[in-house]
């Protein structure tokens, strides 16, 4: 047996998820513990505060800074809306009027006598946090939001694109080597988690998003349609921010990749069931994946097992490296003796039966463990 491993992604039927639901910065949490939320349950609120802007008054007005104080028609804490008379000056007798209005809806939040300036903040922006999934409250964070606890399915992916979204899980393939295409996107599905095969072309990914489907689910893209869709290159950082309309997750890996059985016979139990899915990911430090969840209405218990599980022969795993890159197998043997490989470093090693009959030895930390 090998040392213990953090599993990778996981797919299973039936599990309990802890979704930690947190604002940007502290507020007011709307919920307790115990509360039963759904997905479009406010669970906290926050305001972000808006950006200042400097208003040149004694420049506007043509006077010294230190005259601006006595034109002032405002104050400090005043809320002002655009157009609102900040200053006012006359010279010549009164004849002539200077005067300087505000370009911003705000609040009054600074004066400075030195300069002559004026600080306006734009009104503050609301943020609201949502639960996400069903499920009930299980903690609350004070002041910065809550852990949701739902019993459902729970599908992981190995890369996914745009946000959190909600739809109806829809099949729209006869099986997992199916490519998605241009014909296969209707209308009908808008709003709806798509769930393809092997692939689905950059044509039918840009219909779907013209269809505002909600997400995408299929085992493989070519780097090219990902990159056309979102308009630009993927950076090393987290996904997720993507100003997309639909959301996409790849649950095997880049290129043409048949969706592992498991995974797409789940998906299809599924259907017509009520789904969250999210595309962020991080492959770094802090691994976040993305995610479909589907809660379940059943009230049986669950047992929350552990997140490590040992990599021992026998065990289902995913080779997260080149050449093998996103290749499905099982561990076939676990070598004792570390082993010099190409790159010069000595390593241990495992060796695995790929899916597509071939066998391959690559590093154990190349290999992330599927949770079952």
């Amino acid at each position: 047996m090998g040392t213990a491993y953090t599993p990778g992604l996981k797919v299973t039927p039936r599990t309990t998820i802890r979704k930690t639901r947190r604002l940007p910065l502290k507020g007011q949490v709307l919920v307790k513990v115990g509360d039963t939320v759904h997905p479009d349950t406010v669970v906290a609120r926050t305001d972000l505060p808006g950006i200042m802007q400097t208003i040149r008054v004694a420049e506007k007005l043509s006077i010294e800074p230190n005259e601006v104080e006595r034109y002032l028609k405002i104050k400090i804490g005043d809320k002002v809306e655009r157009g609102t008379m900040v200053a006012e000056s006359r010279s010549f007798f009164g004849l002539m009027k200077n005067e300087c209005k505000s370009p911003i809806a705000g609040t009054v939040e600074l004066f400075s006598p030195v300069s002559g300036h004026v600080g306006i903040r734009f009104k503050p922006t609301p943020v609201e946090v949502t639960a996400y999934t069903h499920g009930k409250v299980f903690e609350v964070i004070p002041e910065e939001g809550v852990v949701v606890e739902t019993i459902g399915a729970l599908i992981q992916g190995i890369f996914g694109v745009g946000g959190e979204r909600l739809g109806e899980v829809k099949v729209i393939v006869s099986g997992p080597d199916e490519v998605v295409d241009e014909d296969k996107i209707t209308e009908a599905l808008t709003g709806k988690v798509v769930i393809g095969g092997s692939n689905i072309t950059g044509a039918a990914l840009r219909k779907a998003a013209g269809f505002n489907v909600a997400g995408v689910v299929v085992g493989g893209i070519i780097d090219k349609d990902l990159i056309e869709y979102l308009g630009h290159d993927i950076g090393v950082a987290i996904t997720g921010q993507e100003k997309i309309p639909t959301t996409l997750i790849v649950t095997e890996g880049f290129g043409i990749m048949r969706m592992a059985h498991r995974t797409f016979s789940l998906l299809k139990s599924l259907e017509g069931k009520i789904a969250s899915i999210n595309g962020a990911t991080q492959i770094r430090a802090g691994v976040i994946r993305p995610e479909i969840i589907v809660p379940t209405t059943d009230d049986a218990k669950v047992v929350i097992g552990t997140d490590d599980q040992s990599l021992e022969i026998g065990a289902r795993i995913r080779i997260i490296r080149e050449p093998y890159f996103g290749m499905l197998g099982t561990v076939s043997s676990l070598p004792a003796e570390p082993v010099v490989i190409e790159s010069g470093a000595k390593v241990r090693i495992l060796e695995a039966d790929l899916e597509d009959g071939k066998k391959a030895s690559v590093p154990r930390a190349n290999v992330e463990i599927i949770q079952e």
